[in-house]
């Protein structure tokens, strides 16, 4: 006569699925070892390699802001060839060094809205706009300067449609900054030079309404009335 199986206790079935998951796992490990080695070896590296870079930026940007410490000088006295190329005699490093050593670093993208400015103020403008162009910070004023630097090398190329965008773009990127009434004045004026005389118009009206103190309103109703004929 058979004798009637023993019934497992919630317990014993709950340690007999550890046992063998533990045992599934094991196995699983044993058939994939090689695999698992990889993947763990790669996320270290992948982990020492994202230290490295940030340390390294960290580095970089610091010597970038230091030589662009000592440059900034001879781009404010307006000595833009000297503060483009640099003085070794002096151990001075040009904005054109350090932009294409640091140029992705915070400071490095500080030195590049000075290269560009620096090449615009020489009357380079192909230079200027390159630059300009390459302006990535995240600080709205100095992001909206770079903006107009670009649409003020188009309009000296007389690519007024360009030159308007640009501007318009500067304008509402910072449009409590203190220059954005001015921006938006140059974006309707290429607007009008452009052939769009109803975007300059909007443009006209938007800066009367929202900019009521600024010095461009003075004669926004002539602006309006010329643009509007």
């Amino acid at each position: 006569m058979l004798k009637a199986q023993k019934k497992l206790s919630k317990r014993e079935i709950k340690e007999d699925r550890l046992v063998t998951s533990y045992f599934e796992a094991t196995s699983w490990y044993e058939h994939n070892k090689k695999l698992v080695s990889s993947v763990v070896t790669g996320l270290i590296l992948v982990a020492v390699v994202a230290v490295v870079v940030v340390n390294n930026m960290r580095s970089n940007n610091e010597k970038a802001t230091s030589e662009l410490g000592k440059v900034i000088r001879l781009y404010d006295e307006g000595r833009f060839d000297l503060a483009i190329d640099g003085n070794p005699q002096q151990n001075v490093r040009g904005l054109q060094a350090i932009v294409d050593d640091y140029g992705s670093t915070n400071a490095g993208e500080l030195a590049t809205f000075y290269l560009a400015s620096a090449y615009y103020a020489q009357g380079n403008y192909d230079k200027a706009l390159e630059y300009f162009l390459d302006v990535n910070v995240d600080d709205p004023m100095l992001s909206s300067s770079g903006l107009a630097g670009v649409a003020a090398c188009y309009e000296v190329k007389a690519d007024h449609a360009r030159a308007a965008e640009y501007f318009e773009r500067a304008a509402f990127n910072d449009p409590r900054g203190v220059l954005a009434a001015e921006h938006i004045m140059h974006a309707a004026q290429n607007f009008v030079k452009a052939g769009n005389k109803e975007k300059a118009v909007d443009l006209y009206k938007l800066l009367k309404r929202d900019y009521p103190t600024s010095s461009y309103v003075r004669e926004i109703d002539r602006y309006i009335a010329e643009a509007s004929s």
